[in-house]
């Protein structure tokens, strides 16, 4: 009996290569892929591999139709099937909507909502005949509740929540499950960019006290799609209690 196999998009670092490890150590075959980040997939690669499970890695803009095709098509002819697929890729965008160029708001949904689309899209294809499979997308609370000087990210977000919400009910009848993990605050290079005083501020709003780790998140999004079939449909916030 061939492996399960699952594909994570955004796995070359943080939240992406943590889910894919866990995925490895469980003794999943892997596919991953990234934007740009050539060395750091081949190096997420070589530690799957060292796990004694198939990895394949692939290279390119997941947020064009036509490199989601490509990455779909090597998954199906290496492996043959897709058992789950995790959507990790995403970018962030910080500053105020008005100074926002159309080519940015247009850069940060094609990351982060056309990829999920797109991948789901080409996924559904491949669990649609054997009536099973997993689609989990990873999303933010920022698409609960929105956050100032993160609009362009917040409705990326929220669509995805939504996306999730519906295809779920889509999907259903097929034995498809589909859920999302609504993020926190994750300890990822994302969020390096604040300010130790500013992420003092943060962590004294949160009650856990601290930040995530993408640790936390891999387990979460392991457990999501290890047995419950009836689970689906559902924004499962991940956030110490801070929303």
């Amino acid at each position: 009996m061939s492996k399960k196999v699952v594909a994570i998009t955004g796995a070359s670092r943080g939240i992406g290569k943590a889910i894919a490890l866990k995925y490895a150590k469980e003794g999943y075959d892997i596919a991953i892929c990234c934007r740009s980040r050539k060395n750091e997939l081949l190096a997420v690669r070589q530690e799957i591999e060292n796990m004694s499970v198939n990895c394949l890695s692939y290279i390119g803009d997941i947020g064009v139709y036509q490199n989601s095709v490509a990455f779909f098509e090597q998954i199906k002819n290496h492996f043959g099937h897709l058992d789950i697929l995790v959507n990790c890729a995403g970018i962030s965008h910080i500053g105020l909507l008005q100074d926002m160029s159309p080519e940015e708001w247009n850069n940060i949904f094609s990351a982060n909502l056309n990829s999920v689309f797109y991948c789901s899209k080409l996924a559904i294809q491949m669990m649609l005949p054997e009536k099973r499979g997993k689609i989990l997308s990873i999303s933010s609370v920022w698409g609960c509740t929105g956050a100032s000087m993160e609009v362009a990210y917040s409705a990326t977000k929220g669509g995805i929540n939504a996306f999730t919400k519906a295809l779920a009910k889509e999907l259903a009848p097929s034995n498809i499950q589909v859920n999302a993990i609504a993020c926190g605050i994750i300890d990822t290079e994302m969020n390096a960019f604040l300010s130790p005083e500013e992420l003092d501020t943060i962590l004294d709003e949160i009650p856990a006290g601290r930040m995530g780790t993408s640790e936390e998140v891999a387990q979460l999004a392991f457990d999501i799609n290890k047995k419950n079939d009836y689970l689906t449909g559902q924004v499962i916030i991940l956030d110490g209690g801070w929303i």
